[in-house]
Parts: C-alpha cells; sequence; structure tokens
C-alpha cells in the first residue's frame, strides 16, 4: 500500500535533521522535507497554503483561529524556543537603562503579531510593569525595507502601531536614534559593529533568563508545527503519526549532544552547558507534547489576547489537534 505523499516546510534543526535526511520516517507518510528559512516558510504558507505541513510562528496561527475557515490545525511540537530578554536592543543616547525607561518610547518590531515581540511585551508587563500600551510600536523591515505584516491586523484604539516609511528599516533608524528600541528575533547587523550605539538593554540576559526561568517555570515557544486543515480532515491519524515522528527525530539529538567522550556539537564547553541546563530545566528541558506545555501556552495565549491580537482568549486545548493532546500506555 502506497504512503500518502506530505510536504514540510521546516528549517533543519538539529533536532529536525533524523526527519530531513530519513533516518526517521513517519508512519504512513512519504515526506518531502523542504528546508527552509523561517521567514520563507510563514510567507509561503500563511499567504498560500503551498504545504500540506509546516512550521508556524505560534502568534500567526493564533491570529488564523479566528478566521472564518481556520485553514490549520496544530500538533504540539516546538521547534523554536527561545529566551528573548536577549533580544531587546536600545540606542545608547535614548537614555533607556532599564524595562521601565522603555515607557513612552519608540520601539520597532518586523510585525507586530510576529512571536518574539509578543512574549517581550508579555515579560515587560508582567515582571517589570511596562504595559503593552505604554510604547509606540513601528513595524518593517529589519535589514530590508518594505515588510509588511503578514496577517491583516484589528487592533485596539489604545494600541499605537505605525509602519516605518517606505525604504527604511528598523536596524538603520535604531542606530540613527529615530527608534529607541527594537523588539526583534534577529539581532541587528550593525549591533556587531565595533563603534555602533545599539546595546542590548539586559547586557547580563543569560543572567537575567535563567532567574526568570526558576521564577517562571516558563521556556518560551515560538514556533509549532501545523497541518492545514483539509489535509488534516481527510487523513486525521497524521497528527499522531508527525508527533511521533517529530518526537523520535529531537530524541535522536538528545542522545546525540549527550556523548561527551568527542561531542557532536562544534562549541567549547557544550559538555558543561548540557549539564547546567539539565540541572536547571531537567532532563528534558525542551518538552514536546501537550501537558508539559500546557502553562507556556497559557501564558502565551493570555498575551496574545491582552495584546489586541485574539478576539477572546483562547484556551490551550483549542489550537492542537484531539489525536495529538494524548498517547497510549502499555
Amino acid at each position: 500500500m502506497s504512503k500518502l505523499k506530505m510536504t514540510l516546510g521546516c528549517w533543519g534543526y538539529d533536532r529536525t535533521n533524523a526527519l530531513k535526511d530519513g533516518s526517521v520516517q513517519a508512519d504512513g507518510i512519504d515526506l518531502n522535507f523542504l528546508d527552509m528559512s523561517v521567514e520563507e516558510t510563514f510567507f509561503r504558507m500563511l499567504r498560500h497554503q503551498e504545504f500540506d505541513a509546516a512550521e508556524m510562528s505560534m502568534s500567526s496561527y493564533t491570529v488564523t483561529m479566528f478566521n472564518e475557515d481556520r485553514p490549520f490545525i496544530a500538533i504540539p511540537v516546538f521547534p523554536s524556543r527561545v529566551f528573548r530578554h536577549s533580544a531587546i536592543f536600545v540606542n545608547a543616547d535614548s537614555n533607556i537603562n532599564e524595562p521601565k525607561d522603555l515607557i513612552g518610547k519608540r520601539a520597532g518590531c518586523p510585525e507586530y503579531q510576529m512571536t518574539a515581540p509578543v512574549w517581550i511585551r508579555g515579560i515587560m508587563s508582567d515582571e517589570y510593569g511596562v504595559p503593552v500600551d505604554s510604547v509606540h510600536y513601528m513595524t518593517g523591515g529589519e535589514e530590508e525595507p518594505d515588510r509588511p505584516e503578514k496577517i491583516k491586523l484589528n487592533l485596539p484604539d489604545n494600541i499605537k502601531v505605525e509602519p516605518i516609511g517606505p525604504g527604511k528599516t528598523l536596524g538603520t533608524m535604531l542606530e540613527s536614534g529615530e527608534l529607541d528600541a527594537l523588539y526583534t528575533a534577529r539581532a541587528p547587523l550593525s549591533f556587531y559593529d565595533k563603534n555602533s550605539k545599539i546595546k542590548r538593554l539586559f547586557e547580563n540576559y543569560t543572567e537575567v533568563e535563567r532567574e526568570y526561568y526558576k521564577k517562571t517555570d516558563i521556556f518560551p515557544i515560538m514556533h509549532c508545527v501545523v497541518i492545514r486543515r483539509d489535509v488534516y480532515e481527510k487523513n486525521p491519524w497524521v497528527a499522531q503519526s508527525l508527533l511521533k515522528a517529530f518526537t523520535q527525530s529531537q530524541q535522536k539529538t538528545y542522545n546525540d549532544i549527550s556523548l561527551t567522550g568527542s561531542p557532536m556539537i562544534m562549541l567549547p564547553w557544550i559538555v558543561s552547558l548540557i549539564e547546567e541546563a539539565k540541572k536547571t530545566m531537567g532532563n528534558d528541558f525542551w518538552p514536546y507534547g501537550f501537558e508539559k506545555n500546557r502553562e507556556v501556552i497559557a501564558t502565551f495565549l493570555r498575551y496574545h489576547f491582552e495584546q489586541g491580537l485574539s478576539k477572546r482568549q483562547l484556551e490551550p486545548e483549542e489550537l492542537f489537534a484531539p489525536e495529538s493532546m494524548e498517547s497510549f500506555v502499555i
């Protein structure tokens, strides 16, 4: 019997490489793994629904939950998770020395609905008393001009979001002082210039992020995996099959990074970093599955609603294929 042919748009992470090279096979699926940057994957899936399944921005996916057709359904696989205190950049001349100094300032973000800024704005509000509507947000390309929001937004009047002008970029505006701050996923290229005026808000971000985790037990989720709804409705079994395959691929990476005799990752002191992650976060420090991540997802959905991106506050269970939220027990 022939397997179901499926395309998957996803970046080639270490945790997905076994799916890419075929050493892990999804049951019943002939998977065509398309290795692309997340920006390309998200754009093509959100605008044109080109793939049967894809890595997807948690925020963009949540926005689509309010579309009449609900084009996607997710499984609890999270290929990207990042603490985001390190992703707040400020102009050194803007007199921003602590989070509360952001109040009343102009902060750029590539897209208002982008997941990284959703987490940043939520953390700034919860942990540092910077209300979401106390900052003026400006959106556009970080290094290339004329980046639009991929999804049309309808925000409350109290939230100020304005696109930057044609031909401008957030990186150059932050360097020049036209912006006071930048909430982003990628460090602006000019940050690495010797004489740059750009600095991180939290220069000791590793310590800050570690303390944040110890306090909240939150490892922020950036991306999930979605299946095109028409594919899922014809073949509901693919949700569990893909979840199983992604989990097996991730387990292979867990095993690989645990090798200490000749580490597989080209980074000095990698063994100590892994040991520290396990000591702080447990052996399964990058958990997949629904129950292990329910509270993190609930926090994200609260932020999404508070920031005017959700018409109502969704429950975590509403995001995922029911078949992917439970498993058999022997």
